[in-house]
């Protein structure tokens, strides 16, 4: 039962780790002039010691000048962060570039050379039956 007591917990952690980092990212963007990035996920380990923090950048071009420059922050956006949570230990960060966005834009850009190729209509939301009405 333990375990899943403590799946939820760092669920939970995650989530508010989102949320502040979220705030404290954006701040940090503003404060020192990095490329504008925001924050899409973290994940923490079970022990709750290290923290994934994912990231987006709005200018895929300096997304890495982006995370570099979140990196060399880690420390004091941890302390930061530590003033606003409660908790007992907060996480070590490590910041990562969330590629999903740019792997989704390539994969819409592939489909959209296939359909154009073949002539095919592949905006729809078509689940194999093209009759009308059924």
């Amino acid at each position: 039962m333990s375990q899943q007591r403590s799946f939820h917990r760092t669920d939970r952690v995650s989530a508010q780790l989102r949320r502040e980092l979220g705030t404290l990212v954006r701040q940090a963007v503003q404060e020192y002039g990095i490329p504008s990035v925001s924050v899409s996920d973290v994940e923490v380990t079970r022990d709750l010691a290290h923290a994934k923090v994912y990231v987006i950048a709005l200018q895929s071009g300096r997304s890495q000048e982006a995370v570099k420059a979140l990196r060399e922050l880690s420390k004091e956006l941890r302390h930061r962060l530590a003033q606003v949570v409660r908790m007992r230990h907060v996480p070590e960060l490590n910041f990562l570039y969330d590629d999903s966005v740019d792997r989704g834009e390539r994969i819409d850009a592939l489909l959209r050379g296939v359909a154009a190729d073949t002539g095919a209509d592949l905006g729809g939301d078509s689940d194999g039956d093209s009759t009308p009405g059924s």
